[in-house]
């Protein structure tokens, strides 16, 4: 698992508490070996106190994996589970839908199919009409303080997913300039991406006043 035992963080929190089953990062067509990883991770998340699981596979030819996801789905139970933005990449959105729907997910993460949430708008909306009720559509990927209200109104969705971080400088007094820990494009050394409170109690603010 990529982030503290649900045990530590639900120690900290008074809210569900959902981990994320995710062995690399990439695409999200696994190995056998990846799916005994994501199996095993699934297995300690349920030990440690997770409240719900999400992941997300598809095939080759960008379609949700049933088989896989039948047999990661049984793995979770009773848990409830939603399918993370592995959605965004599908062939076919308003088909995979159904395949979720008909597979028992009770969420969906989606960005509408591209790059932001705010530009994935109208598809959005319609996901959640199709939906009906019978799975929640969760608007996640860019969002913020200046544009959540459109997103929220724009979509009728009645949640939705953020990180709501901030930069905060490294407390190390000593650094070494030539040396990264990570690829170029990773983010800086000596800078830490961590929740950010005002913009948590914002965002909380903004949802309230429209739901």
């Amino acid at each position: 698992l990529l982030l503290p035992p649900p045990a530590v963080v639900k120690q900290c929190v008074r809210v569900p508490v959902f981990v994320m089953i995710r062995p690399r990062g990439g695409d999200f067509l696994y190995s056998d070996r990846e799916v005994e990883v994501m199996k095993a991770d699934i297995r300690l998340a349920k030990l440690h106190g997770a409240d719900g699981l999400v992941f997300g596979a598809l095939t080759e030819d960008g379609r949700i994996d049933t088989e896989l996801c039948t047999a990661l789905l049984a793995v979770c139970r009773p848990l409830p589970v939603t399918f993370h933005r592995a959605f965004d990449m599908v062939h076919d959105p308003l088909v995979a839908l159904e395949t979720l729907i008909s597979l028992g997910f009770e969420r969906v993460l989606t960005s509408g199919c591209d790059s932001s949430a705010l530009e994935g708008l109208s598809l959005i909306k319609r996901l959640a009409e199709q939906a009906k009720g019978r799975i929640v559509v969760v608007p996640g990927g860019g969002i913020t303080e200046r544009n959540l209200q459109r997103i929220l109104e724009g979509s009728t969705a009645s949640e939705f997913h953020c990180s709501a971080r901030s930069a905060r400088d490294s407390g190390m007094k000593f650094r070494n300039p030539n040396v990264a820990m990570g690829a170029s494009f990773s983010a800086p050394e000596y800078s830490i991406k961590v929740a950010d409170v005002a913009k948590v109690r914002t965002l909380n603010a903004i949802a309230k006043n429209i739901l």
